[in-house]
């Protein structure tokens, strides 16, 4: 690429950079503010020092410690049981070949395309019936099997097109099934099995109808749902909004960038492949 098609491409990407990070970076200015001065300069000037008080007095007032434990315990149980959930479905979509595969792949779809209000009320039913209601527990079955679904698709067609030969060699060893799949399968598709990982995990955390509807106890609200009920019932001013605003999507930006590698050799690995 020569230097005069490069220079429309690196002010093209430093734009869309630049937009991405500008409202984290504003954010994250004015949740280190001070009430009045948020209100004398406005949201877009400079602090004038670090103010803590926001970020102290929100994390108090709703207990975010535990909030962020539970979101923490969600999210990840989720990922890690749709992940092998997916793994298992795939294996015997794409490799089993099972009759009927077109059928069940569309079932797969369908069932990812619902709407969550569509659930609200059978999901609120169900775990009434069966004595989960308001646990954690419920909720990390309800988002297993939702994110499942998808990886389910995803890892079927990834799975359909695993060469033959690798698998037929396996066998002529004395390979069992599981072997096949815990030794070969999985390995080889760690980078895309990485990508769902990451992807469950951030979906998970963002949630918030099911949750709020699943966890009506103080001690088992998520931290998206514990920001919507707080500003929802109690007045909060500028800068403890922002703050709070920081805190919720701050341990999910931490998350990404802590598997940004994994995410990254993923997609390359897809589009090589």
């Amino acid at each position: 690429m020569t230097a005069a098609r490069r220079y429309p491409v690196l002010v093209a990407l430093f734009i869309g950079a630049l937009f991405m990070v500008l409202p984290f970076l504003i954010v994250a200015v004015n949740a280190v503010k001070s009430p009045a001065e948020y209100s004398s300069n406005g949201p877009l000037s400079l602090p004038e020092g670090v103010y803590l008080d926001g970020l102290k007095d929100f994390w108090e007032r709703v207990d975010f410690g535990q909030k962020l434990v539970n979101s923490v315990l969600i999210s990840g149980s989720v990922a890690l049981g749709a992940v092998v959930l997916s793994v298992l479905n795939a294996y015997a979509i794409g490799i089993g070949r099972i009759r009927g595969r077109t059928w069940v792949l569309a079932f797969f779809v369908l069932a990812n395309m619902l709407p969550q209000e569509a659930l609200v009320y059978p999901v609120y039913y169900l775990s009434k019936e069966a004595g989960l209601y308001d646990t954690r527990l419920s909720v990390i079955i309800v988002f297993t099997v939702i994110q499942a679904a998808f990886g389910t698709y995803l890892l079927a067609s990834v799975l359909g097109q695993f060469p033959r030969e690798i698998i037929e060699a396996a066998r002529i060893d004395g390979a069992n099934k599981w072997q096949v799949l815990w030794r070969i399968v999985v390995p080889v598709s760690r980078p895309t099995i990485g990508v769902l990982l990451v992807f469950f995990f951030i979906w998970t955390w963002n949630e918030f109808l099911l949750p709020l509807v699943m966890l009506i106890s103080n001690d088992n609200q998520t931290v998206s749902v514990a920001l919507g009920v707080l500003q929802g019932q109690r007045l909060m001013d500028a800068t403890m909004t922002n703050a709070a605003a920081l805190l919720g999507v701050l341990p999910a930006l931490v998350f990404f960038l802590v598997f940004q590698r994994t995410l990254t050799r993923g997609i390359a690995v897809g589009a090589v492949k």
